[in-house]
């Protein structure tokens, strides 16, 4: 597999991809209505759930489009094909919904720390940018539930700085994206880092997670710290896995701090929430989602059903 900066350009701007174009490489579901080849990969067939279908809002069934926010790349839940094709869990998870909702998923690239203002000025309908549900964001948003991880913390290869947990960054610069859950946690963790006699962590924010990731390649950081299938799939196949490696603390063997991982939309889109819950419940019943989940290896990480606003409970 080709190196990340190969794999994974940030100049694209937009996807419009129909809802039943399915990027998707499985097999074996069934289906009532065929689905049409997407870009990247074979067809999937699913067919139109008609309960999601009918609970959403009036002006998506007569647009017949979602405008989604995404952060690209986010490998692995939003990246980048050969092809300039969109791919990664996000998307092919997306897609599999908009059959079920019989609707266009239209991806806009957008950086994650401005996607919830691209929500409130109406440029975008919801953010599918595996972004963690967290009190603090139910505030503005309500989110729809697909996964559940922590994070973890990934070092160049060979560990030349003997990184074996948390408190071994204290009085470290680590990187994180802005505007994550993982910059909140280390900036908590200055107690912890004063009862080990040590200087709190130097936090690197910067705006995406390619960025993170070479910030530490680079030398400015000693570490990333990133969602735990983010760490996974970077250690995995950037460089053919011979680029990074991640830190495995046998205390916190799914990662630090588990969350929710959903998709985000404002409190106010009560019916999109629940047409969004009740077609990613039906991918969940019908074992599509488990392939996709399977298909990046991140079947760990799976939810055994659509939730609303699990973060924070």
């Amino acid at each position: 597999m080709n190196s990340t900066e190969n794999r994974f350009r940030p100049g694209l701007k937009m996807f419009s991809v129909a809802a039943l174009g399915l990027a998707l490489t499985l097999a074996g579901c069934s289906s009532d209505e065929p689905a049409n080849a997407g870009p990247g990969s074979a067809a999937l067939d699913i067919g139109v759930d008609s309960t999601a279908a009918a609970a959403l809002p009036a002006k998506f069934k007569e647009s017949g489009v979602i405008n989604v926010a995404a952060d690209i790349p986010n490998p692995p839940m939003e990246m980048l094909d050969e092809n300039d094709n969109p791919t990664g869990l996000d998307y092919d998870l997306s897609q599999a919904m908009g059959a079920k909702l019989g609707v266009t998923f239209n991806f806009q690239q957008q950086a994650f720390d401005a996607s919830i203002p691209s929500l409130q000025a109406g440029k975008n309908d919801i953010i599918f940018a595996g972004m963690n549900d967290t009190a603090e964001r139910q505030k503005v948003l309500n989110f729809v539930d697909y996964f559940h991880a922590g994070f973890m913390i990934l070092v160049n290869a060979g560990n030349p700085d003997g990184i074996k947990s948390l408190v071994d960054l204290c009085g470290k610069p680590v990187a994180v994206q802005k505007a994550t859950i993982q910059g909140e946690y280390l900036n908590a963790y200055a107690s912890k880092c004063k009862d080990a006699g040590k200087n709190p962590i130097e936090l690197v924010q910067l705006p995406s997670e390619l960025d993170a990731q070479t910030a530490v390649r680079s030398g400015k950081a000693v570490a990333d710290v990133v969602d735990a299938a983010v760490a996974s799939y970077a250690a995995a196949t950037a460089g053919d896995g011979k680029i990074f490696e991640l830190v495995k603390d046998p205390e916190f063997p799914s990662g630090y701090n588990p969350v929710y991982t959903g998709i985000g939309l404002l409190k106010d889109n009560v019916e999109l929430t629940e047409a969004l819950r009740l077609a990613l419940q039906s991918l969940v019943a019908d074992g599509t989602y488990a392939k996709l989940m399977e298909k990046y290896d991140l079947g760990d990480f799976a939810v055994t059903e659509a939730g609303v606003n699990n973060g924070g409970k």
